[in-house]
C-alpha cells in the first residue's frame, strides 16, 4: 500500500507541473503576433497624418541573394500601410530583427527606419546570409560527448564513425533543409530528410519527411545500480534499425508552433539479448524483433532574443506521444512532457534563467528501451553527465546566473564582408539544477526515486554561426567534482 501510494503522490505532483506549464504555454499560444506584444508596443491605427505617428510605405530587404524577400517578411509583424507609433518604433523594430534573426538563416540582420517626411517612412531590412551548403567529412563520436568519450574511452578511435555529411538549410531560398548522411565504422548508418517549413501559399503550414537504416556493434542492455550502461557487443552488428517519419506543421503567427506527427519504426537485435542472460525485458515481450509506430503531437512557443543562445524571453513545449497500438504490455506507451524557459537580463551584461521540465510514461510498467529518463543528450543535470537515470516519470529544475565578461572580434583578412571577421563573446556563470527520477523496477538504481541535486560554475564562449562551448565545473550530490566541455545549446 505504501508503495503505491508513493507511485500516486508522485505522478499527481509531476502530473500537475505538467498540466499547469500547458496551460500557462497555451495562454500564450493563442494571441496573435500583434496581441502579443506588451501594451506599450501595441499600435492602432489613427487618422491620416497624426503628429506622433508614421505612415509605412514601404519595405525594402536587401543582401539577400538566396532567401526569398517574402520569407524575411513573413517574419514581420508590420506591412506597407501600416501606422507606426513613434515613441515605440525602436522597440518594435527591435524585435522585428529578432524574428528575422531567429530564422538562422544570417549572420547580421538590420531593420532601420528611412524617414521620407514628417509622417511617412519607409523601412529597410538588410541581412548578411550565412552559409547553407555543408558538404563535410563526417568524424563522430558514439558517445554522449567528447568529455565521455576522452575520459571514460581513453580517446578510442574504435569507438567513432566516419563519413560525409550533406546538409543544405536553404536549399529553394524558402528555409527548406535537405539531409543526407552516410557513415561507417562503430555503426553503420544511412539516413535522409527534407523539411518544408512552408508549403502553402499563405506560408503558414509545412511538412518533414525523414528515414534511415543503421547498424550498431555495440547496444546497452540494461542499466547497472551504479547508473552506468551495461553493454552487449561482440564481432558483429548486434543491431539492425530502421525508420520512417513524416510530420505536418502549422505556424500561423510568429510565436506558436504546432506539429504532428507519425512514423514506423522497426529493431531486431541479437537473440542474447532477450535471453534471461542479459534483459528480456528489452521489449516487454519474447521476440528479438519490434516494429512500432509513434504518433506525436507537440505544440512550441518562442519569443526570445536569440533562439540558440537566449538571453532574454519566454520558451517552451507541451508534448503527447503514443507509442504502439496497444494500451498495455510490449512496447505500448503513452506519454506527456513539457519544458518551460524564463530568460531575464539583469542590466549591466547580468543575466539570468530558469528551467522547469518533466515528463510521464504510462503504464509504469515499460520495456526497457522506454524507460530512458536522464542522461541522454537532451535531459540532463549538469554535473551528472556522465550518470544514466531510468525511470518512467522524472521533472528537473535549472538556475543559471550569468555575466558577459568579454566581447571582441578577431580579424580573418578575408575579402568577404561577411567573415571578414570572428565575433566572440564570453559569459562566466554559475548554475545549480535539482532533478527526481521515479521508477516502478525493483531493485532501482542508487539515483532513482530521490532528489538529485548539482552545481557549478562554468564559461559559455559564443562565436561565429552561434556556435557555444561550454567548459563547465560541477559538483554533484555524491561529491564528485569534474570538469566537462560539451557544445550543447539551448538553456
Amino acid at each position: 500500500m505504501k508503495s503505491a501510494e508513493h507511485v500516486t503522490i508522485v505522478a499527481g505532483k509531476l502530473g500537475l507541473v505538467l498540466i499547469l506549464s500547458c496551460l500557462y504555454l497555451f495562454s500564450f499560444s493563442q494571441k496573435d503576433p500583434i496581441d502579443a506584444l506588451p501594451d506599450s508596443l501595441k499600435v492602432t491605427s489613427p487618422p491620416p497624418l497624426t503628429p506622433g505617428w508614421l505612415r509605412l510605405r514601404n519595405i525594402v530587404v536587401t543582401g539577400n541573394k538566396k532567401t526569398k524577400d517574402y520569407i524575411i517578411r513573413r517574419e514581420m509583424t508590420i506591412t506597407p500601410g501600416d501606422s507606426l507609433w513613434i515613441a515605440t518604433l525602436t522597440n518594435r523594430l527591435e524585435k522585428i530583427r529578432q524574428y528575422i534573426y531567429n530564422t538562422t538563416l544570417f549572420v547580421t540582420v538590420k531593420v532601420e527606419p528611412i524617414l521620407l517626411n514628417a509622417f511617412e517612412c519607409d523601412i529597410i531590412v538588410t541581412v548578411k546570409e550565412r552559409f547553407y551548403i555543408f558538404p563535410v567529412p563526417q568524424f563522430q563520436l558514439v558517445d554522449r560527448s567528447f568529455d565521455e568519450w576522452l575520459v571514460k574511452y581513453k580517446g578510442s578511435l574504435t569507438r567513432v564513425n566516419y563519413g560525409i555529411k550533406f546538409v543544405h538549410y536553404n536549399l529553394s531560398g524558402r528555409k527548406d533543409q535537405l539531409k543526407l548522411y552516410l557513415t561507417n565504422g562503430y555503426t553503420r548508418n544511412i539516413s535522409a530528410s527534407y523539411h518544408m517549413p512552408y508549403s502553402n501559399i499563405k506560408l503558414t503550414e509545412g511538412f518533414y519527411v525523414e528515414a534511415g537504416y543503421s547498424q550498431t556493434k555495440e547496444i546497452a542492455y540494461k542499466t547497472n545500480y551504479d547508473n552506468s550502461l551495461a553493454y552487449f557487443k561482440n564481432e558483429g552488428f548486434v543491431r539492425d534499425y530502421w525508420y520512417l517519419n513524416g510530420g505536418y506543421t502549422i505556424r500561423k503567427a510568429i510565436k506558436k508552433m504546432q506539429i504532428i506527427s507519425a512514423g514506423y519504426s522497426y529493431m531486431q537485435v541479437s537473440d542474447s539479448i532477450i535471453s534471461n542472460n542479459f534483459n528480456p525485458s528489452y521489449f516487454n515481450r519474447n521476440s528479438k524483433r519490434q516494429g512500432f509506430v509513434d504518433l506525436t503531437y507537440t505544440i512550441k512557443y518562442t519569443d526570445v532574443n536569440n533562439i540558440l543562445y537566449p538571453l532574454e524571453g519566454v520558451s517552451g513545449f507541451v508534448s503527447l506521444q503514443k507509442r504502439g497500438l496497444g494500451f498495455k504490455g510490449g512496447i505500448n506507451m503513452f506519454s506527456t512532457a513539457g519544458e518551460y524557459n524564463k530568460f531575464i537580463a539583469l542590466g549591466k551584461q547580468w543575466y539570468t534563467s530558469i528551467q522547469f521540465a518533466g515528463k510521464i510514461k504510462l503504464p509504469f510498467h515499460q520495456a526497457f528501451i522506454n524507460q530512458r529518463a536522464l542522461g541522454d543528450k537532451n535531459a540532463f543535470l549538469r554535473g551528472l553527465e556522465y550518470y544514466t537515470i531510468d525511470g518512467v516519470a522524472f521533472g528537473t529544475a535549472k538556475f543559471n546566473l550569468k555575466k558577459e565578461i568579454l566581447n571582441f572580434t578577431i580579424p580573418t583578412f578575408l575579402k568577404s564582408k561577411t567573415y571578414n571577421k570572428i565575433p566572440f563573446k564570453i559569459f562566466a556563470k554559475a548554475f545549480t539544477d535539482f532533478g527526481y527520477v521515479y521508477s516502478k523496477e525493483k531493485p532501482v538504481t542508487r539515483l532513482n526515486n530521490k532528489i538529485l541535486a548539482t552545481t557549478g560554475l562554468g564559461l559559455d564562449i559564443l562565436t561565429l554561426y552561434d556556435i557555444h562551448i561550454r567548459l563547465d565545473y560541477s559538483l554533484n550530490q555524491l561529491g564528485q567534482k569534474r570538469i566537462t566541455v560539451n557544445n550543447r545549446s539551448g538553456f
